[in-house]
């Protein structure tokens, strides 16, 4: 096992990363704890695991990795501060956003906001094109699948401390050729997820950002069933580019901030180019508005509802 420490400037909370991972995780290749997350992962040529632990009071993360990854250790290293956004500056990013006087109140409220990406952008992708037109639960459901029928067993060695971590997530070469016609997907959708895996296996398309983020998403756009909303979901959540937004996305045109009759996507990209560089953590903090007030609600209507004794 290696071990790293990985600071960030303050606010960060792991709160919201805890809150994050809770929402989207894959049993047999992610375990979260109260206060530490493990997954196993890929990078290169290796497989292994790595242990992410919050130490709030010395304003950094300490990350383990396995000794099978050691060869890849600074591309893990900049993978894990990619995902939890350490390098950040979140004093210019607030100072930025406040200026539009209706993110002001949210931004003052939860300055600790970050952006959560994801450790593989193929991973990342995957779970986009499944969470087309269905709630987060629904598509970490298919996910999970995916994972319990294709994923690759890893039997950590023996004194490494990577709990009940056993599988890898599947990779590109299986999930272009698996069947899965009962899989809980719309054929289409099926479809352009094995398309995108293909195109990655055979090297036909690369997920990389190196020619930054429009070139990605004008590529990501060309495959048949990948539209705008997927392709910058996949630039925001797989690779944590700051300016990504999907404007379509339902949970930023109906946040209660808009009022109760929300807004067009339209509109809301109109609007977003006031935020440019920062557009995905305005996004971050528009979803925090959707789902904390939407949670509220939920906690109001269960107050009202009758009290059975048991």
């Amino acid at each position: 096992m290696i071990t790293f420490r990985l600071p960030y400037i303050q606010p960060w909370g792991w709160k919201q990363f805890h809150q994050h991972l809770t929402l989207r995780l894959l049993p047999d290749v992610e375990t979260l704890e109260p206060e530490r997350y493990c997954r196993t992962v890929r990078a290169g040529d290796a497989v292994g695991w790595i242990s992410v632990q919050p130490r709030p009071e010395q304003s950094l993360l300490e990350l383990a990795i396995s000794d099978s990854l050691e060869d890849q250790a600074g591309a893990v290293v900049t993978r894990v501060r990619r995902m939890f956004d350490l390098d950040a500056d979140p004093t210019a990013i607030a100072r930025h956003l406040a200026a539009d006087s209706v993110l002001r109140p949210l931004v003052y409220s939860n300055p600790e906001l970050r952006l959560p990406c994801a450790f593989d952008p193929f991973e990342q992708a995957i779970r986009a094109i499944v969470g087309q037109q269905v709630t987060v639960k629904a598509a970490v459901t298919i996910t999970r699948r995916l994972v319990e029928r294709y994923g690759e067993q890893w039997l950590c060695p023996p004194g490494e401390g990577a709990g009940a971590l056993f599988k890898l997530f599947p990779s590109a070469q299986t999930l272009a050729t698996a069947s899965l016609d009962n899989i809980g997907m719309p054929s289409k959708r099926v479809a352009t997820l094995q398309r995108l895996s293909s195109a990655v296996a055979d090297g036909a398309f690369e997920l990389r950002i190196d020619n930054g983020p429009e070139a990605l998403i004008r590529r990501l756009c060309e495959l048949p069933g990948i539209g705008p909303w997927t392709a910058e979901y996949i630039a925001l959540r797989g690779f944590g580019e700051a300016d990504a937004f999907p404007a379509a996305d339902i949970g930023l045109l109906k946040a209660p901030l808009w009022g109760s009759d929300g807004m067009t996507a339209r509109e809301l990209l109109r609007r977003s180019e006031k935020w440019r560089p920062w557009r995905a953590y305005a996004a971050v903090h528009i979803w925090h508005n959707y789902t904390d007030l939407s949670a509220q609600a939920k906690v109001a209507i269960s107050a009202q509802a009758p009290r059975v004794d048991r």
